[in-house]
């Protein structure tokens, strides 16, 4: 046997704790005997992730040597998730995967969370010793300013950092990078953006420019931000957190189609990380792209099965987007997406059975996935299996919007604006709840009839400005027989109207016309963001009356 090295590597091997983590017991046996050869004596060894994760709770641990593929259930990569996300590693731990897979998916999803380094199977000592002696070499020299940091005494970090840098020249690289990190932390932008700069103006580094974006943009300065995001990503289409960083970007300000488009190219260089799934999901979402929210809520709850980041939310979200698609729609496509929603809320309710509301949640959607496919008696049969728990008062507000939309497709639009007016008192300091409330009281139909109004309210306005006002009648007067309370379409016709009486030397009967359209809105609450406006158009009314 080979006696373990007593020389300064096989000193530092042996001061850590290690833990190997393989489904393979020889690889396990194997990986002792060379590290107990390199000088290192503390070391524990595991067969899958719940174990590593459990081990890693209840002890410190300097090194984990973790293999990627560990058959079935969690990878390496998910325990290095739920590692970094439950805070069971430290800064001045190391984290190596070890594979003997290269794949780029692979390489890509695992270095979404930042790996300290990567051993290729077969290993043997005089590789170990090279690749893992380095980073215990660096680990040892920056160990004060990582105590720190996992302290969270940032000024104190910040004055190590500022220490080392002249003793430590060989990390000068790390020492910059953490430095602007802390600053920015800190919320000390000024100087932060100054450590970018200053090694920008040396070398063209890309986590300097990318620090660069962030400042950018947390100064708000999202067009500079956008340009040098832009920039990075072409030259660097694998840096995934400069995509991150762009769509951010993007979406503040203002351009949330062009940020979608860039969450959706990441997405296709790195296909297993599951919150820029998420993103993406919601993004489509609020941007009325369904086909694309849907394939994302996909991919999240996919990813999700053995990761720390599942949840129930992701599931209820894909099925009410695929609800939103089979609504109204006979096609095999439109059952096969009807079916496709009912399958992910039974998953939903087996895989969360103990948290609460997931079966109310669960049943409310499938009743509106039935009432979509014009099978009214099953979707009574949803709501009555949950009768004892729909109390409006009692469900969480993004239950009751459910709720709501449900009975709108069930046609008891009382009982739905009823529920809605209450909600609306309950949640009255809660703007964004507010205008989903405003939202789905002007516009209470399913999700293709949305699109088919907005797109003809659009053109009614472009009609209107270019100054045909007949053809701008006749577009809102379409789209108000699909929606015809939508408070906004109401109006638009009214403007429209009494620009025609100005021009027609007072056709009285248009004026008729404006009277009816405002007194659908007579009821329209105070909080509405159209009530001003329709004050000041029944005030202009009233002045043109003869």
């Amino acid at each position: 046997m080979t006696k373990p090295t007593s020389n300064a590597i096989g000193t530092s091997f042996g001061k850590l704790s290690y833990l190997v983590v393989d489904d393979f017991e020889n690889f396990r046996l194997s990986m002792r005997q060379i590290l107990r050869n390199c000088g290192a004596d503390k070391i524990e060894s595991v067969a899958n992730a719940s174990a590593a994760v459990q081990y890693c709770a209840y002890n410190h641990v300097d090194v984990v040597l973790c293999d990627y593929n560990l058959g079935e259930g969690k990878n390496g990569q998910h325990i290095l998730e739920e590692l970094r996300y439950k805070k069971l590693l430290k800064r001045s731990s190391l984290f190596l995967m070890v594979t003997a897979e290269t794949s780029k998916e692979m390489v890509m999803g695992a270095r979404e969370y930042q790996p300290d380094g990567y051993l290729t199977k077969p290993i043997n000592r005089a590789m170990l010793e090279k690749r893992l002696g380095g980073l215990i070499a660096q680990r040892n020299a920056l160990l004060p300013i990582n105590r720190e940091i996992d302290r969270e005494n940032f000024p104190e970090a910040i004055s190590l950092c500022l220490q080392t840098l002249p003793s430590q020249p060989r990390y000068k690289t790390w020492l910059m990078k953490t430095l602007a990190d802390l600053y920015y932390q800190v919320g000390d932008f000024s100087h932060a953006l100054k450590i970018h700069d200053d090694v920008l103006s040396q070398r063209d580094l890309s986590w300097a420019r990318l620090g660069r974006g962030k400042i950018l943009i947390a100064n708000q300065n999202y067009e500079d931000a956008a340009a040098t995001l832009k920039e990075l990503v072409f030259e660097h289409p694998d840096y995934m957190e400069a995509y991150d960083l762009l769509a951010e970007a993007l979406e503040k300000q203002g351009r949330p189609i062009q940020s979608q488009q860039i969450l959706e190219t990441a997405a296709e260089h790195s296909p297993n990380a599951l919150l820029r799934h998420k993103h993406l999901a919601i993004l489509a979402s609020s941007n009325q792209d369904i086909p694309t929210a849907c394939n994302a809520w996909r991919q999240t709850v996919s990813l999700g099965t053995y990761s720390v980041h599942d949840n129930s939310e992701h599931y209820l979200a894909l099925g009410q987007s695929l609800s939103d698609l089979s609504e109204g729609e006979s096609s095999n496509e439109g059952a096969a997406h009807a079916d496709e929603a009912l399958a992910i809320l039974r998953r939903m309710e087996k895989r969360f059975a103990g948290e609460k509301d997931v079966k109310l949640r669960s049943r409310i959607v499938e009743s509106r996935v039935h009432a979509g496919q014009d099978r009214i008696n099953e979707a009574q049969n949803a709501l009555d299996s949950i009768a004892d728990e729909l109390d409006p008062e009692l469900m969480a507000p993004e239950a009751c919007l459910d709720y709501a939309k449900t009975l709108f497709r069930l046609g008891r639009e009382n009982d739905a604006k009823n529920l809605l007016s209450a909600l609306a008192i309950r949640c009255s300091d809660n703007p964004p709840l507010l205008q989903k409330i405003e939202s789905l009281l002007d516009e209470p139909v399913g999700f293709r009839q949305k699109l088919q109004a907005r797109s003809l309210n659009r053109d009614g306005i472009k009609a209107f400005e270019a100054g045909n006002l007949d053809d701008a009648v006749a577009t809102f007067n379409r789209a108000l027989d699909i929606v015809p309370s939508h408070a906004a379409l109401n109006l638009n016709l009214v403007q429209v109207l009494m620009k025609q009486y100005q021009d027609a030397s007072g056709d009285r009967e248009l004026l008729k016309r404006c009277e009816r359209c405002l007194e659908k809105l007579a009821s329209l609450p105070e909080q509405h963001r159209q009530h001003r406006r329709l004050i000041s158009l029944r005030k202009k009314l009233e002045g043109m009356m003869p």
